[in-house]
């Protein structure tokens, strides 16, 4: 869940990126990884997700020159973009009046639901064309099938798993190693603290505006070894009153005694992204993949932001951190020629560069050498395996600007740090439901936890059984 743009990878149990490891591709795109069989001479027009709206120039101008690549390998296929935000709100309202892309981004938390209403197209005969169609990690694309195994929506982008981003220059104005972050919720506080006392900057910050504010909670209590939601038998169950998710809260009443919490109550995961960006807080939580977005849309440079990651603190049995990521899907009213002109796009745009070598230098090409440049070589989770994703940055490796010496944090355990899906029932409601009592506690520390936490309790298992 991100902001309004939900993110969440819906994989059944907890999938430790182990796991990933031992996925093998064992084919490699020739550049042509969609089936040839849509690349006759007839004409067809298709619209696709572009970038957010609000992002950069370049950004939009790198986008650009991937559609002009695109329609001279395929000529007959048209490619009109258009700006796009995932609004869980409004999407049955733009899918009923004709006003989404035909190919569009969705969170992972929400595929199955999309698959089940029909308001997903089939795409499987389309994807299963595609030369690497066989070698998606199956966990992984789980979460774009339908119950009976068909392929309704494909993992596209920002894979990621909750991590910590920090400011390192206030670390180091505060007297800290910024080679040495937390690794414990309790140094998390202690070097907010000590950041917020010799600097006079807040230490941390939280989403907390709308579903946001559920989403990074829910994140903080998993890392604690907690669950808002179990399957017990064979119905989902609400946990909300785990004791690690009242203990993240607590967290949040203990940096604001201390002095050094960010108080804005408003913040999504956009307007938390701007505020890093502006160097107005040291730390924060959000998906791994977010230097590209703070790129792309906050025009964040090496030279402007020293910008620092690491793994997402855990303590406790079944601890982890919360795992995401976007899914890429197709208007169900789409024509046969248009579902396959829309997989040709889902294979050029998201997926090629990850298993093709030319397109891989193509794609970081034309990022890298933006005005100013755009994000190369941000992690994420592997799409594939771990040893594709391995190959694919060497690929890229003349062209990869992010500073990833500064990364290590994360990138040391991204393969082996356990990590969770979210709740498969009622994920946005239950959200819904959290992001309040975040704004409460943050606000209040002598907030009555246990009481609110009751009462959304109670709440959430309504929404879960009514949700099947």
């Amino acid at each position: 869940m991100r902001s309004s743009r939900t993110t969440a990878l819906a994989m059944a149990g907890a999938l430790s990126l182990g796991l990933l490891a031992a996925c093998s591709s064992n084919s490699s795109s020739d550049g042509d990884g969609a089936s040839a069989s849509a690349s006759g001479d007839a004409k067809v027009t298709i619209t696709v997700a572009g970038l957010q709206p609000g992002a950069e120039q370049t950004a939009v101008d790198a986008l650009n020159e991937r559609v002009t690549q695109f329609q001279e390998k395929y000529p007959n296929i048209t490619i009109k973009t258009q700006e796009y935000n995932w609004l869980a709100s409004t999407f049955a309202a733009d899918l009923a009046g004709g006003t989404l892309p035909t190919v569009f981004e969705v969170p992972a938390t929400d595929t199955k639901t999309l698959i089940q209403n029909g308001q997903l197209a089939d795409i499987d005969a389309q994807v299963k064309q595609l030369s690497y169609a066989n070698d998606f990690n199956k966990q992984v694309l789980a979460a774009g099938l339908s119950d009976d195994g068909k392929v309704y929506a494909v993992p596209a982008k920002s894979i990621y798993a909750v991590a910590l981003h920090y400011n390192r220059k206030l670390f180091k104005d505060a007297g800290l190693d910024p080679d040495k972050p937390p690794t414990t919720w309790d140094e998390v506080r202690a070097d907010a603290k000590t950041i917020h006392d010799k600097t006079g900057t807040p230490g941390y910050a939280m989403m907390a505006l709308d579903n946001a504010g559920g989403w990074q909670l829910t994140a903080a209590a998993y890392s604690r070894g907690g669950r808002t939601q179990v399957l017990d038998g064979d119905k989902y169950k609400a946990t909300l009153t785990d004791p690690a998710v009242k203990e993240s809260l607590q967290f949040l009443g203990d940096l604001k005694k201390d002095g050094s919490l960010f108080e804005n109550t408003q913040l999504g995961w956009g307007d938390i992204n701007g505020d890093f960006a502006a160097g107005q807080f040291a730390m924060y939580t959000s998906g791994s993949d977010i230097y590209t977005a703070l790129v792309q849309n906050n025009g964040v440079t090496k030279d402007n932001l020293d910008y620092g990651l690491t793994a997402l603190p855990t303590s406790g049995k079944n601890s982890g951190t919360l795992g995401g990521g976007t899914y890429a899907a197709v208007d169900p009213k789409a024509t046969d020629a248009e579902k396959d002109a829309a997989v040709k796009w889902i294979d050029f745009w998201y997926l090629s560069k990850l298993v093709d070598q030319t397109q891989a230098v193509a794609d970081a090409k034309i990022l890298a050498e933006q005005s100013p440049p755009q994000a190369v070589g941000t992690p994420t989770l592997p799409i594939f395996s771990k040893d594709q994703y391995t190959t694919s940055l060497g690929w890229i490796k003349d062209y990869v600007n992010v500073p990833l010496d500064n990364m290590k944090g994360y990138t040391d355990v991204m393969f082996t740090q356990p990590v969770i899906p979210e709740a498969a029932r009622a994920t946005q409601d239950t959200y819904g439901l959290l992001f309040p009592i975040v704004q409460a506690v943050m606000t209040d520390p002598s907030t009555d936890i246990d009481k609110l936490l009751a009462a959304a309790n109670t709440q959430s298992q309504t929404l879960i059984d009514q949700a099947g």
